[in-house]
């Protein structure tokens, strides 16, 4: 149907780490508490007990430690003596551990912090795993595991939670820059413009959502009407609004006039030129999918006289109003003009103001 869902890649890199923290230890059958530095490690199940101690006799030796090969063997020995604490049930453990080993700065940092990362998210602790996603980001080269980058994956997952808008700004932003290649981009164009209005930032949003429209075929869970509302965003805003009342009466005494003028060019003088849709009220699909008709009155306006109710709809309210209208020229002779307010923030001039926005054709629904 689309792209491939934004999650799938920070998934697999975090089900990765996972596996590889838990491969299976070498068997024993001793048990015996361990220690390294001021941590002490004891395992219940003995025939761990071999694997963990060649692991850390690998984390301690001094001959090795001289050598160019330790940071590497440090990790792998690392990851070692994290598998065999997660299988042990050990998992805060495992994850002090990992982030203790990344205060010694070497090449591995990055990895030592994300697996750490990892671990916290495993044991539901995701606040904690948010402030290493972070700090990978903020202070730590990138790298790759299993051909994915961990700043990636740390930027999916930090904008997976639920944090202030302008943090998620700066992070969609960080993603679209560096990953512009990636299947989320799309999506995350829309969803940085979201960000961008709860912020006020409405010049941002409407640029956000005016790139997110190429991709038609991208799906937005949350937002099943994503491209019809970033679209009608885009052309409210390069429109020039100049169909829009303050009040709701002028607009539609002017209809009014342009109808019994019978007079097509009129009308569509004061129709919505952003969105304006015609459907029964019986179509699925809603307005969103009948909007950007191409509407000619004149093909509407053949017959007899077209009558005007005296007044709106009883279902009028502060937000939306309904005008009856028959003996249009057709299959269904009767039509409900509808209006409504327009929302549209980013221009205080016109946001409030009435339009006309479509035609419902039949009976009204009650």
């Amino acid at each position: 149907m689309g792209k491939p869902q934004k999650a799938r890649g920070a998934a697999f890199l975090l089900s990765s780490i996972l596996i590889v923290l838990v491969l299976a230890a070498c068997s024993d059958d001793i048990s015996v508490p361990f220690f390294l530095g001021a941590q002490e490690f004891s395992v219940s199940d003995k025939a761990q007990r071999k694997a963990l101690n060649d692991a850390l006799e690998v984390l301690q030796s001094p001959q090795l430690k001289k050598s160019g090969y330790y940071p590497e063997q440090r990790m792998l020995a690392a990851r070692r003596i994290s598998s065999i604490l997660i299988e042990d049930g050990q998992k805060a453990s495992a994850a002090r551990f990992l982030s203790a080993l990344a205060d010694e700065h070497d090449a591995y940092e990055t990895w030592y912090l994300f697996a750490a990362a990892a671990v916290y998210e495993s044991m539901g602790s995701g606040p904690i795993a948010q402030l290493f996603y972070e700090r990978i980001i903020n202070t730590l080269p990138d790298m790759t595991i299993e051909g994915q980058s961990i700043h990636r994956t740390c930027l999916t997952k930090l904008l997976q939670s639920d944090n202030r808008p302008e943090k998620k700004v700066a992070w969609y932003r960080e993603f679209i820059r560096r990953f512009p290649e990636a299947d989320e981009i799309g999506a995350f164009h829309f969803l940085l413009a979201k960000e961008y209005e709860k912020l006020g930032l409405w010049s941002q949003a409407i640029e956000e959502y005016r790139r997110f429209l190429p991709y038609s075929e991208i799906t937005i869970p949350g937002y099943p009407d994503a491209h019809d509302y970033a679209r009608k965003i885009v052309e409210f805003n390069d429109s020039p609004k100049d169909w829009t009342y303050a009040d709701l009466d002028e607009l539609v005494d002017n209809i009014r006039k342009a109808i019994a003028a019978r007079s097509p060019k009129a009308l569509q003088k004061y129709m919505s030129k952003a969105g304006f849709f015609a459907m029964s009220w019986y179509k699925e699909g809603g307005e969103e999918s009948n909007s950007n008709v191409l509407f000619n009155f004149s093909h509407f306006m053949t017959r007899g006289p077209i009558y005007v109710a005296p007044s709106l709809d009883r279902s009028y309210n502060d937000s939306e109003a309904f005008l009856r209208t028959s003996g249009w020229t057709g299959y269904i002779p009767l039509w409900y003009l509808y209006f409504r307010r327009v929302d549209f923030p980013a221009d205080p001039k016109v946001h409030g103001n009435w339009e006309w926005a479509g035609i419902y054709f039949g009976e009204k629904l009650q």
